[in-house]
């Protein structure tokens, strides 16, 4: 599960497996049998993905279904854009 988690995160950024291994020190191998399941990140290699990919860390444990993005960088003028855009979407799903 986390090695699905973290190829569709990376891939959304695209992003190459050497690059994310670089961002985060490693090889590329690494990264690699993260994804294949061979594997498994280490608590600080987990917080450091939960950072770049802006999850959290249970969703990258496959704990929750849940995606979130971290919004609190934002001004209070670009927050109610997103949470007009996130109303617009329910109530579309809605009907």
């Amino acid at each position: 599960m986390i090695g699905e988690r973290i190829k569709d995160l990376r891939e959304k950024l695209n992003m190459t497996q050497t690059a994310l291994a670089r961002r985060l020190g490693l090889s590329r191998s690494a990264v690699n049998a993260w994804e294949m399941g061979v594997s498994i990140p280490s608590v600080p290699y987990l917080l450091q993905l939960s950072e770049l990919f802006r999850v959290s860390v249970d969703y990258l444990l496959g704990r929750s279904q849940r995606e979130m993005v971290d919004i609190s960088d934002l001004s209070c003028e670009e927050k109610q854009v997103i949470y007009s855009l996130l109303h617009c979407f329910s109530k579309r799903s809605a009907e």
